[in-house]
């Protein structure tokens, strides 16, 4: 079809700098990719980049816009960057599922002169909030899932950003984020762990998307990588800070995690997104209190006059208490754990607390990496002047070359899985060495791992 005829071009520029405010540009895509119908300026452009009326959308970037809403079946607006000729374009694009069809409707369209030919291998020109030294440009719809991220990341397009960015609350208490959405505000400064690793600080700022009817439509925005030196914790030498640190984070932690909660399973229904959304914000504050937990420990730990208890205690007891707190994760993945009987005493000496503290770690991380429907097996032996309990799992193992490295502060097996501080086995043995034991480890590729508590026997 032939594209109509009118001189309307909503938001254009002139090269004077005049703006004139006109109807938006529109056009419809069918699924064979055809542009079947476009405004002038619209199918001017295609044709420039070599179209033809009634072809296929020769835009690249347009073309990608179709293709990304045909996917995802969800409304998008976003920036469209393009070169025509010896001109930039900066369009506006809002692109909607019409049936088979997706219809675009450029709201913005402002030219500026190139000055300075694009050459493969250079790189965009850097320009305005999206440019500069960043990581990443990412964009959200109004349910806050990724519907553009450059460079790509996995699967992250499609899946709530939270997926991708672990958001971290503020001084306040608050996310940044979810406080600019409510205000439909610019937000510059929410960090966030990149998949979740601690060990990767992310900042992430942006500005909302308004749609053509005032509404919220998502975020527009960039990610930076932070250097984790630069935003590490420094903790000063005080016994009782700790302490302080614990007490003045988890109030506004767990108020992000009841909040959340609340939201999920609230009696108003929620839509789908916005619960998983709901769901994935407790679940960030819950990994953030962990974090905060082993923050206090790591300082409890390093310091010189550090000593736990010195007391009789029960390995085997402990280990069932272990397995108890951990049978619902365990039954999440159907992997089952196969704690010593209440027959097995394993008289030992250190720190009831201590103790748990140290099982629940390595007993965790065996679920954790245990394939679905296997075995995590715990047993206890005594070995002269000590007693060894064993955790045991049939996971993926660990290589030799990696085994004295998990142990290391912010380290983990697979340091790309979301999840864990890295700072659990670090605690964990420094506790069991402080209570004249050890953690020893024996592990082979592709057929588990063996964690060993050691200590004095009592």
């Amino acid at each position: 079809m032939s594209p109509r005829c009118t001189n309307s071009t909503p938001g254009w520029r002139d090269h004077d700098g005049t703006d004139a405010m006109k109807a938006p540009i529109r056009g419809l895509v069918e699924a064979d990719d055809r542009l079947v119908t476009a405004d002038p300026a619209l199918a001017a452009l295609n044709l420039r980049a070599g179209g033809v009326v009634g072809g296929p959308l020769a835009v690249p970037q347009l073309n990608g816009l179709v293709r990304l809403v045909r996917r995802l079946g969800i409304v998008v607006s976003r920036g469209v960057y393009t070169a025509d000729g010896d001109r930039d374009l900066d369009l506006w694009v809002r692109a909607s599922p019409d049936g088979d069809a997706v219809a675009l409707s450029i709201v913005g369209w402002t030219e500026t002169v190139s000055r300075t030919p694009f050459r493969s291998g250079e790189g965009g020109r850097e320009r305005d909030f999206h440019r500069g030294a960043e990581d990443w440009r990412w964009e959200t719809d109004r349910h806050l899932r990724l519907t553009r991220l450059e460079p790509a990341h996995g699967d992250a397009v499609g899946q709530p950003m939270t997926r991708l960015f672990a958001l971290q609350a503020g001084p306040s208490g608050s996310l940044p984020l979810i406080d600019a959405m409510g205000e439909r505000a610019v937000f510059e400064r929410q960090d966030a762990l990149l998949d979740g690793d601690p060990g990767r600080p992310v900042r992430l700022r942006g500005r909302p998307l308004i749609d053509e009817g005032g509404d919220f439509a998502g975020f527009s925005g960039t990610a930076r990588m932070l250097d984790p030196a630069q935003v590490g914790v420094s903790i000063p030498n005080d016994p009782a800070f700790g302490e302080r640190l614990g007490v003045a984070l988890r109030a506004p932690i767990d108020r992000i995690i009841s909040n959340a909660e609340s939201m999920r399973i609230g009696d108003a229904p929620l839509e789908a997104n916005y619960a998983g959304y709901a769901d994935d914000i407790a679940s960030a504050g819950r990994h953030l209190l962990s974090l905060v937990d082993d923050l206090v420990d790591l300082q409890a730990i390093e310091r010189g006059d550090f000593r736990p208890r010195d007391e009789a205690i029960d390995l085997g007891d402990i280990a069932r208490r272990a397995a108890g707190l951990l049978t619902v994760r365990a039954a999440r993945t159907e992997v089952r754990i196969d704690a010593p009987g209440e027959e097995g005493l394993l008289p030992a000496r250190g720190e009831f607390g201590r103790g748990l503290q140290i099982l629940v770690n390595l007993i965790g991380n065996a679920v954790r990496y245990a394939p679905r429907g296997s075995t995590v097996w715990i047993r206890g032996e005594r070995d002269g002047d000590m007693v060894r309990l064993v955790v045991a799992d049939q996971g993926i193992g660990i290589a030799p070359d990696d085994q004295e490295r998990v142990f290391g502060k912010f380290e983990r097996v697979d340091p790309h899985e979301p999840g864990g501080t890295g700072l659990g086995l670090y605690i964990s043995r420094r506790l069991a060495r402080a209570m004249g034991g050890d953690i020893l480890l024996d592990s082979d590729v592709g057929k588990g791992a063996r964690f060993m508590l050691v200590l004095p026997a009592g």
